[in-house]
């Protein structure tokens, strides 16, 4: 009674798991799926890095349904209702061992390989055709063109910042962008490959562009660096955030980036010369 009870019960909970997949397979199809996933992105390295995740994604995927297949296929074909008897000896296959030592090692270095590859192409920002440095700050962003003569400071839009307050009365849901927005973005051309060195003044920060495929932490006496490129035909508007838990208004340190094609780059850079500000004039502003 006790095994027609748990074959009912191994019934009902598959009934209930395929019901969950069609149910799941039934929604509509302009669910955005996307959202589960990293992003495509909009240049060369956002794709690769994409494409690897992936493949790494679909080799676990068929590592884990022979590894669970065949555990579940044990369990359901030699259960002790159907006579299975433990076996009580132990037993040993040498085969058994080097083949689960070697497959495994080889599989390791078929996706080591192609991710190192990755690793050296995130690294090599030899042919920059632009340099910016990036200055990490409680709470906003430096950006200075090297050898332009071209510096601002980026920090959370007004609209954002007004709507952030306690018993502000504003809903945030009414304003666009919430808490994604900036006074005034960092601007960069399409179709050119970027060299961004990154730095912080006071406390570790993280630039991160989650189209851009790259994430890097800005630490203080320390230059790190990292390279974009925006697709040519993807000019925009492309947000991100601080993500390293640098104070108390570590959530309002948004990046915006906007990508404009190169002649209209080359027309706002020469508009910004000369442009420099100081830290403490921004930080006055954000006081009063």
């Amino acid at each position: 009674m006790a095994n027609e009870g748990s074959m009912g019960n191994f019934k009902k909970y598959s009934a209930a798991a395929i019901g969950a997949a069609l149910a799941a397979a039934s929604l509509p199809a302009s669910a955005d799926w996307s959202l589960l996933n990293m992003p495509v992105g909009v240049s060369e390295l956002s794709r690769e890095i994409y494409d690897m995740h992936m493949l790494m994604l679909w080799i676990c995927v068929a590592i884990a349904v022979v590894t669970f297949g065949a555990m579940i296929l044990a369990m359901v074909k030699f259960r002790k209702s159907k006579g299975a008897v433990a076996d009580t000896g132990f037993l040993h296959s040498t085969r058994m061992e080097i083949a689960w030592t070697v497959v495994p090692v080889f599989i390791l270095i078929g996706m080591a390989i192609p991710s190192v590859d990755k690793l050296i192409k995130i690294e090599d920002t030899s042919g920059s055709e632009l340099t910016i440095k990036v200055t990490g700050y409680q709470w906003f962003w430096q950006y200075e063109y090297v050898g332009e003569d071209v510096s601002f400071f980026s920090r959370l839009a007004q609209s954002s910042n007004e709507a952030r307050q306690l018993d502000s009365g504003i809903d945030p849901n009414g304003v666009d962008n919430y808490l994604l927005d900036v006074d005034k973005p960092l601007v960069i051309p399409t179709g050119t490959k970027i060299r961004v060195l990154l730095t912080a003044n006071d406390v570790i920060h993280a630039w991160w562009v989650p189209d851009f495929g790259m994430k890097r932490d800005a630490i203080p006496g320390f230059i790190n660096e990292l390279w974009i490129s925006v697709d040519e035909d993807k000019p925009g508007t492309y947000r991100g955030q601080c993500t390293e838990l640098c104070g108390r208004d570590h959530g309002f340190m948004p990046v915006v980036v906007k990508a404009l094609p190169k002649a209209e780059f080359a027309a706002w850079l020469e508009g910004q010369k000369p442009g420099l500000q100081t830290a403490s004039e921004v930080t006055l502003a954000q006081a009063e």
